[in-house]
């Protein structure tokens, strides 16, 4: 349990500002339970959604830097909530999924190539001895925008992406896991990101992690 514990390069849980953050937002909190819950809506509601700001430069991915941004893919919400979990002493970790998305479906796919979205981030918490899933990707205040009920967490029940719009029409619909890491896998994540966006890369016959990033920074931000 210790590995979902410690700080490391982007999970910079022992950075001065990430602690202050941390312990200003779950101050008054002695549980777990009550901490985890605090922070999770910290991380949704205090960082706006944006699936096309997408930068995976290391440099740009530290939970320390993304704490003095104004948006976040939804692994960078996830880097920040697990750094901050972990700050104060509840053991974290990166989950990573493929999902579909159907809101927005058209310019998503204009983007990207595909509805599908890969690698998702979420984050599972242990709390009470067991692992819970969170996923604060989505603000409140999109949410409103695109009339859906945005995702709670209680701390003690799964909360992942809505199945449904208040409308009764399909949002988003998870197609594969791919597992949960103790800490951000960066080669696996390219990896996934050159397999499944083959538009960013058919003009070029070799990659090198370098030439990736900065083809992702033109095509996607």
């Amino acid at each position: 349990m210790q590995q979902f514990l410690q700080p490391t390069h982007l999970l910079d849980a022992d950075d001065p500002q990430i602690r202050t953050f941390a312990e200003r937002v779950t101050q008054g909190s002695r549980a777990d339970i009550q901490k985890a819950v605090r922070i999770y809506y910290a991380v949704r509601d205090g960082w706006k959604y944006n699936p096309y700001n997408i930068n995976l430069n290391p440099s740009a991915m530290r939970a320390s830097v993304i704490l003095h941004q104004e948006e976040g893919h939804c692994i960078d919400k996830a880097i920040l909530m697990i750094t901050l979990l972990r700050a104060v002493g509840i053991p974290a970790r990166l989950c990573l999924a493929k999902v579909r998305n159907h809101i927005a479906a058209e310019r998503i796919t204009e983007a990207f190539g595909t509805d599908e979205l890969t690698p998702h981030g979420y984050v599972e918490v242990w709390i009470n001895a067991r692992w819970v899933k969170a996923t604060p990707a989505f603000n409140r205040e999109l949410c409103e925008k695109m009339g859906v009920a945005p995702l709670d967490f209680d701390g003690q029940n799964d909360s992942v992406f809505q199945e449904f719009d208040q409308a009764g029409g399909q949002f988003m619909e998870y197609l594969e896991e791919y597992g949960c890491f103790a800490d951000v896998p960066m080669d696996f994540i390219i990896d996934n990101m050159k397999a499944h966006y083959p538009r960013f890369f058919a003009d070029r016959t070799e990659w090198t992690r370098e030439t990736m990033l900065e083809a992702i920074a033109q095509g996607m931000n």
